[in-house]
């Protein structure tokens, strides 16, 4: 069976540029909102959750980054590699928030 070849055709739209493969476009206007695609990201099991947050935390471009960003970047890393290491206790969100409301009422 061969292959049908890759091939990306750019083509005008209301809102500028489309780029699409065969029968398939992109429109930037048209795109998943952020809040779309966080919404459908939350509904992932904990487990594509943790590596899609993964995924993201190693695609950021520490050299675009503010300072404070460089540090969230960094500490989220930092965070990271501790669970991965066994060096600190996971506990379910639910339970960690319940933690959080019983500390604030204190």
């Amino acid at each position: 069976m061969t292959e049908k070849p890759f091939s990306v055709r750019v083509v005008e739209c209301r809102c500028g540029v489309v780029e699409g493969s065969d029968q398939i476009s992109y429109c930037a206007a048209m795109a998943m909102s952020v809040e779309r695609l966080a919404e459908q990201a939350l509904k992932l099991p904990s487990a594509s959750r943790a590596q899609l947050a993964d995924l993201l935390v190693e695609s950021l471009d520490a050299d675009e980054l503010g300072p404070i960003d460089r540090l969230w970047t960094a500490e989220a890393k930092r965070r990271r590699d501790d669970v991965r290491a066994g060096r600190v206790k996971t506990v379910a969100g639910e339970e960690g928030r319940q933690r959080v409301r019983d500390a604030l009422r204190r």
